[in-house]
């Protein structure tokens, strides 16, 4: 696509609409909250044991140890904050699905709101 023409008939991508209705958001929020949240949980808690047993495993025992063991430490430190970044935007996510509605309805609220405000033409 360049830049200096119009899109296509029907859109630039030809993908389908990002709106979706309320009880489309509350599937995705209840999925984000009923497996992913959960399932990343468990395969983070997993990984802590598993990368925990092997970082003692190839440590220092006698004095000398592998120089795995403290790569895989360090590794292990950037994967959990990662695994701790991905749970907090699953997180803001969900929330934000579940909010939709409700800053749509607040916001056709405020506009009726306005639109229906006396002006001062009205009083002449």
């Amino acid at each position: 696509m360049r830049l200096n023409e119009l899109a296509p008939p029907g859109g630039g991508s030809g993908a389908p609409d990002l709106a979706s209705t309320p009880a489309q958001k509350k599937a995705a929020a209840d999925a984000i909250e009923k497996h992913l949240e959960p399932d990343t949980k468990k395969a983070g808690d997993t990984a802590e044991e598993s990368t925990g047993a092997a970082v003692k495993e190839f440590g220092a025992k006698d004095g000398e140890g592998w120089d795995t063991s403290p790569a895989l430490k360090k590794a292990h430190e950037t994967w959990g904050k990662q695994v701790k970044a991905l749970m907090g935007r699953l997180g803001s996510e969900k929330t934000a699905l579940r909010n939709t509605s409700v800053l749509f309805r607040n916001n056709d609220i405020g506009i009726a709101f306005q639109a229906r405000q006396s002006s001062s033409l009205d009083k002449l």
